[in-house]
């Protein structure tokens, strides 16, 4: 009778055993199932803003693009590397960045993890990597739809703005008006919207882009003196210590260099900068003498094709000019 009870407790046992193994199994089901609804919910939410601030962007005169349109859930990640090669001890202040090319990869960045560009012969090598660019065949990720409300509206907005039909300038030219207006048009979306708080944080942040720009044309004339003046490794040595003194420009440095070698990527890395950055300022303080932020991106869309970086300076003053006369 004892050794029943017994059997008859590790049949309990083994059923118990077994009853929580299958337990535990629903419970994985369900968990993955939920994972799975909740990006399916994040890739919807963030498809409905996409379309919501291309809707807008016609709005202002940019016409959409089909970058971003799509989500993971209709067609594979693509996702590209970019590379600035820019000889040792020169920057792209009168002509474009020396190399510059861009690779693709089927996968979306977060599954191509690189190591560092140790040496260039003779040049030096900023590298960047990304899911987002100005293509139909960049879609939405699910690192994308977790980005930051901002992020996104820019970002959308920012490629929108490198679409054919609103800009078709050579790179380094249409970067640097792309990148201003993408900033300035993400401020209008949230003003229309209503939503004071996010419209603030935008504000706030294309301050700091604004003082970042400063700060990268105040080192970049430093630099250009130094690398006249010394060896090319001695120029490095003092320009990098310089950076400290920019501490806006030196916190984004940072971060997009991490894993980088400063010494190896500074020319490059100074000359992508100025593509995207050398007229931020100026064209940020013209939205606000232009009658509306439409009128400036018609104006800006109507520069020259072969426009050199100091004929864009003269378009820029005389659309000053005529702001200011249009105000009084």
């Amino acid at each position: 009778m004892l050794q029943k009870r017994r059997g008859g407790t590790r049949r309990g046992c083994q059923f118990g055993r077994l009853a929580a193994a299958g337990a535990s199994l629903l419970l994985g089901l369900s968990s993955c199932t939920v994972a799975r609804i909740d990006i399916a919910d994040r890739l919807g939410e963030n498809a409905r803003l996409v379309e919501e601030v291309k809707a807008f962007g016609k709005t202002l005169g940019i016409s959409p693009t089909e970058a971003l349109s799509r989500t993971t859930e209709e067609r594979p990640a693509l996702s590209m590397l970019w590379l600035w090669m820019q000889r040792d001890g020169t920057l792209a202040l009168r002509a474009p960045v020396d190399i510059r090319m861009a690779i693709g990869f089927s996968t979306a960045k977060e599954n191509l993890q690189l190591e560092q560009v140790y040496q260039v012969e003779g040049y030096s090598v900023y590298y960047r990597q990304g899911n987002e660019f100005a293509d139909a065949r960049s879609v939405a990720t699910v690192g994308f739809a977790e980005e930051g409300l901002l992020r996104r509206v820019k970002v959308v907005l920012h490629e929108d703005l490198h679409g054919d039909e609103n800009f078709a300038l050579p790179w380094e030219v249409e970067e640097s008006m792309v990148t201003p207006l993408g900033s300035l048009a993400a401020v209008e979306f949230f003003r229309r919207k209503g939503d004071q708080d996010t419209m603030q944080v935008a504000l706030a942040s294309l301050e700091e882009e604004r003082e970042y720009a400063r700060q990268l044309n105040a080192l970049v004339t430093q630099a250009e003196k130094l690398f006249k003046t010394l060896g090319i490794e001695e120029a490095k040595q003092q320009i990098l210590n310089l950076i400290p003194s920019y501490p806006v420009y030196e916190r984004h440095f940072k971060r997009q260099v991490a894993g980088q070698h400063p010494p190896t990527v500074l020319e490059a890395k100074l000359s992508h900068d100025l593509a995207y950055y050398r007229y931020f300022d100026q064209i940020a303080a013209l939205a606000k003498q232009a009658s509306d932020l439409r009128t400036l991106i018609d104006d800006l869309k109507k520069i020259p094709l072969g426009t050199s970086p100091d004929g864009v300076q003269a378009y820029l003053q005389q659309l000053k000019t005529r702001y200011s006369q249009s105000a009084t």
